[in-house]
């Protein structure tokens, strides 16, 4: 069993907590996360692009002029794509870009990422953040002693938490059940509170 130490906001270590080496000690093929990210990318796409067509401009039901005998080339309508106001070719339309990777290859891929950090030292155990109001200076405050510039923080249940670091550059608060590979990447810091560690080890496990 791998034992990760527990530090207060302080940066004080008080306690040492077990966790499951299949979720802090586990190596993964960078592949996966290259389809992970893909599909999270993708996934987020609204896909809802569209633009019009000859046939979906309104006008242009009357030939322009007759066919022959005017000298100009013939025109069947003024919404040809060649004419201003005319339709769009081949223009975008609503699509679905979803894609899907199985549960598994996307479980493999956040312990991996976990266990990357653990490895790098950008893994921060936390035993609670407390916040009775909503401060950004209490948070920056505390993100400083724990030297964290670019952090992805887990916690839940704590809106205070997540008000007062809303406008802070480089910090983002999730919940364990939004926990995702993008962000993990993104983040240099990881930092996990202690009630949600459990919570995170049964997911991935499961």
């Amino acid at each position: 069993m791998l034992t990760i130490e527990v530090h207060d906001v302080n940066r004080a270590s008080i306690t040492q907590v077990e966790v499951k080496e299949d979720v802090f000690e586990k190596k993964v093929n960078e592949s996966i996360y290259y389809e992970v990210i893909k599909m999270q990318l993708a996934n987020a796409r609204k896909g809802t692009a569209c633009t019009k067509g000859r046939s979906d401009v309104s006008g242009g039901g009357k030939k322009p002029w007759r066919q022959k005998g005017t000298g100009r080339a013939r025109s069947g309508t003024s919404r040809s794509p060649i004419w201003k106001g005319g339709g769009i070719v081949f223009g975008p339309k609503p699509r679905d870009y979803s894609m899907s990777v199985p549960k598994k290859i996307k479980k493999q891929a956040l312990c991996g990422a976990i266990s990357q950090k653990r490895v790098d030292g950008n893994l921060t155990i936390l035993n609670k953040i407390e916040l009775n109001e909503i401060k950004t200076a209490k948070i920056a405050e505390i993100l400083n002693k724990l030297d964290l510039k670019s952090v992805l923080i887990i916690d839940e249940g704590n809106k205070n938490l997540v008000l007062s670091a809303k406008n802070i550059p480089g910090v983002k608060i999730i919940s364990p059940e939004g926990l995702n590979l993008y962000d993990i990447l993104y983040y240099k810091d990881l930092v996990i509170t202690q009630p949600c560690l459990e919570k995170i080890q049964r997911r991935l496990l499961a």
